[in-house]
């Protein structure tokens, strides 16, 4: 598929994409015309790419981490240098602050919503 479409299909602006191509997180192959060609795997690529990106990755880390993603039963460390490794545990760390701001706030609408149910049940009083 060419730019325009994988574009459309990801809501990843041109730009982006080939931003990203040059940062080693996506390929494309060239047509004889100069075309950027995608393959299928890069929709997923590139919204995996923006997911890690959204939640605070830099370029440089998630460029170690995707062969990773890609394969998670055949992890190849290539020699992961220690601000990596930090930025990797500061990250899930982060994540799972957020997870759990996410759950307190579900219970809470949960509860909300059981007692707005609820009252909605009991006759109104006249």
């Amino acid at each position: 598929m060419r730019i325009g479409e994988l574009s459309e299909r990801t809501g990843t602006s041109r730009r982006l994409l080939r931003y990203y191509e040059e940062q080693g997180l996506v390929r494309a192959a060239r047509s004889l015309n100069g075309y950027r060609e995608y393959d299928e795997d890069c929709v997923d690529r590139v919204l995996q790419v923006r997911g890690l990106l959204d939640a605070g990755l830099p370029t440089r880390v998630i460029r170690q981490v995707l062969p990773c993603l890609d394969r998670p039963r055949e992890i190849r460390i290539s020699g992961a240098a220690q601000e990596t490794v930090d930025a990797l545990e500061r990250e899930r760390d982060r994540m799972n602050e957020r997870i759990a701001c996410l759950v307190r706030n579900r219970d809470a609408i949960s509860g909300y919503l059981d007692a707005v149910r609820e009252a909605q049940r009991q006759p109104a009083a006249s």
